[in-house]
Formats: C-alpha cells, structure tokens, sequence
C-alpha cells in the first residue's frame, strides 16, 4: 500500500513539474495587411494597419491617410498580442485567433474607457466595396446643430482613387484624414488616429444641402447641417487669442523635462525669434504641428530662432506628463525644448498664461520677435489633411519668420 502511494505521489509531482516548466505555445502575428474595427456607440470604426516583422520584432503601420503612424511596442505572448497606440497612453490587448484578433482597445488615462476591438487578416481595404459615386466635391458650410451660428466650420471632400476623401476645419484644428464611401446620395466618412475617432453618416436633401449625425468616441453624439459654400471661411486664426491690454510680453516660469525651471529671461532665449507652442502630448492636431516644426526648426535653429513647447497634459502630475512629453519628443525625434505648463484643461492652461485673453486651442502658437515682443498669436493649426489650407500655412509661416529672423 505504501508503495502504490509512493508511485501516485511520484506521478502527481512529476507531472505538476512539467506542468510549471513547459512554455505555452506561442502563436505568431500574421504579417501584411490588416482591417480593424473599434465598437463606438453600437458602430463600427474601420481601419487598416499593416503587421511586419524583422528578426523577433513585430511592427506595426497604422494607414491614416497620408500620415503613416509607426507602432513598435509591441508584445506577442502565448495567445496574445499586446500594444501601445504610437505616443498615446492607449493599449490594445487581443487574443490571437486565426485569422483575426479580437480583445479591447483601452485609454488608461481616462476611467472606464474600454472599448471592444477586432482586426480580421488579409483585409487591404478600409470598407468592402467602397466608391465615390455621389458628388460631394468641394467646399461646405458646415455646423453641428447644438452649436451657435457663430460656430460654423468647414468640410472639404474630394474623390480619390474612387474613395471618397475629407476633412473638417474648425477656428481651432481640423479633424485630419476622413475617408469613407459615398453612393445613392448618402456618405460614410471615417477617422482614427490611434486616439480621436470619428463616424460621419450624411446624406443630401437636396443638391445644396446635406444632413447627417456625427459619433466620437463612447460618447458624443451630434447632428449636423451643411450647404455647398466655395466661399466658406473661417475667422481669421491670429485674431482669435490675444494679449490682454496692460501685458505687453509672454512671461512664464515652468519646469523643463529635466525638472529646472525654464523662463524666456533665460540666456539661451536671449536676442532670438522664440516660439512658444502651446500642445499635449494627446493631441493629434498637436502631433501634426510638431512635425512641421521640428523638421522646420532641424532646418533653421542656426539662424536664431528657438522654439519651446509649452506642454498640457491630462494628469497634474510632473512625472506622468515628463513621461508622455519625454515619449512624443522622442518617438518625433524633436530636437526643441520643452517645459510642463499644467493639465490640458483650457481653463487651467488660460490662468498659467494670465496675459492673454484665452487658451481656447491646442495647439496654439506664439512668435516673438528678437526684443522679446509678441509679433503674432495663431489659434490652432491646419494639419496636411487640409491641403490648401496647409499649404498656405506653411508659405505664411516661412515668410513671417523670414521677416522677423532678418531683422
């Protein structure tokens, strides 16, 4: 009897020994091209990202228009795969399945922001079947119905390649690459970013007009209106934030990146063009900005100029932001300053800078010239989803500087 115990024992032990020591299988990320789809609101929001793999490491490709956005945190393990979304403080966790993946899509920094996530294999398009057979080229006036008058914004459609293409420009950003299908007089046009998620569903009610509702993220919900308007403007983006009367210079004392407090007193600022761009680390429209100026700045810091990003985060906590701004200025290969400001709420962001009007956007940019005064205040920033408007941008911006950098 004491035998037979023994040889139970034996087994038993042996078994839970190998049990401990053998490693789970672990499945393999397919590589190419990839939809995925993040359930906001009972919706489906599609989007496409292709999967590489050199060596052991994985990397993904975000599609986001033509702003391609590179995610290399990536884990695969036993079952699974784990990512983080570009710069965002956005995981993805998905169970590795055949030939899709299924799991959540969460924002940690928000509470209880989890959201259902799916991406199905071979997939290289963002909608089966997708075409541009209803002409909504052109220019809109466009406003969300709960919105005053004074709010109106403007949407830019144009087909291309057979899908329909866009955005939406507002006094403070735009809402960057909308892609989607039209047919039968009717529209569906999508943005992801890794972050912002947008849905428009519109449809004409006469050639003119068009109506539709509009969903981001787990909660908002709009309707909204627009007629054709090549005409179309916006209020002038350097009138809108302003220095207060009695003020008639920036000043700020903030803690840089390394903890040391950063002002315009100091020597590195000192008979140079300074611009100060207000940002988070979370905004898109930000991230758009950043490139522009950093490949700017590469091109131009030895001219006299210097460009200090003034960072609004989404947690009042100097470790949590140095670690998202640290994060961004390094996966954008920034090469200016930054300094913590505060929280991105723009009530805050307006009290840390009490001689301007308002903070009512970010990004907002602020040039100065070499004797410390405020030449220019531009609220917001028209991304390369805009074209035109981008462009034009970009012409005003050099040739501003060019001026102020000469004299």
């Amino acid at each position: 009897m004491k035998n037979y115990k023994f040889i139970i024992s034996t087994i038993f032990l042996t078994a839970l020994f190998h049990s401990c020591t053998t490693n789970s299988t672990v499945k393999e990320l397919k590589q190419g091209n990839w939809r995925g789809e993040i359930t906001i609101q009972q919706k489906q929001l599609p989007f496409n990202f292709n999967v590489s793999k050199s060596n052991d490491d994985y990397k993904i490709v975000l599609h986001d228009g033509d702003n391609p956005i590179e995610i290399d945190e990536i884990e695969v393990r036993n079952d699974s795969v784990f990512f983080t979304m570009h710069i965002f403080d956005i995981d993805v966790k998905a169970k590795i399945l055949e030939n899709t993946i299924e799991g959540t899509y969460t924002k940690n920094y928000a509470e209880d922001y989890i959201l259902a996530f799916k991406a199905t294999y071979n997939k290289e398009s963002r909608l089966d079947n997708a075409k541009a057979e209803t002409d909504f080229n052109g220019k809109w006036s466009f406003k969300f119905d709960e919105d005053p008058a004074e709010k109106k914004k403007i949407a830019v459609f144009k087909t291309e390649d057979g899908i329909l293409k866009g955005t939406l420009l507002t006094p403070t950003g735009d809402y960057r690459f909308l892609e989607g299908t039209s047919d039968d007089g009717a529209f569906k046009l999508y943005a992801f970013d890794g972050n912002h998620m947008y849905i428009f569903e519109g449809k004409l009610t006469d050639n003119e007009t068009l109506t539709g509702e509009y969903w981001s993220g787990k909660t908002a919900y709009k309707t909204f209106t627009a007629t054709r308007d090549e005409n179309a403007t916006l209020p002038d983006a350097s009138t809108l934030t302003y220095l207060k009367d009695g003020y008639d210079k920036i000043e700020f004392s903030f803690p840089g990146l390394n903890g040391t407090q950063v002002t315009l007193e100091d020597e590195k600022y000192q008979d140079k063009v300074v611009i100060l761009q207000l940002l988070g680390s979370w905004c898109p429209n930000c991230m758009d900005e950043t490139k522009f100026l950093t490949k700017w700045y590469d091109q131009n810091k030895d001219r006299g100029v210097e460009i200090i990003g003034l960072a609004y985060e989404l947690k009042d906590d100097f470790e949590y932001a140095k670690g998202r701004v640290s994060k961004m200025k390094k996966r954008l290969n920034v090469n200016y300053d930054f300094v913590i400001a505060g929280t991105s709420d723009v009530g805050n962001a307006s009290k840390s800078l009490p001689m301007l009007n308002k903070v009512m956007s970010f990004p907002t940019s602020i040039i100065i010239d070499k004797n410390g005064k405020v030449r220019t205040i531009h609220t917001g920033f028209n991304g390369p989803a805009t074209g035109d408007y981008y462009d034009e941008y970009v012409l005003e911006f050099n040739h501003l500087l060019d001026e102020l950098l000469s004299e």
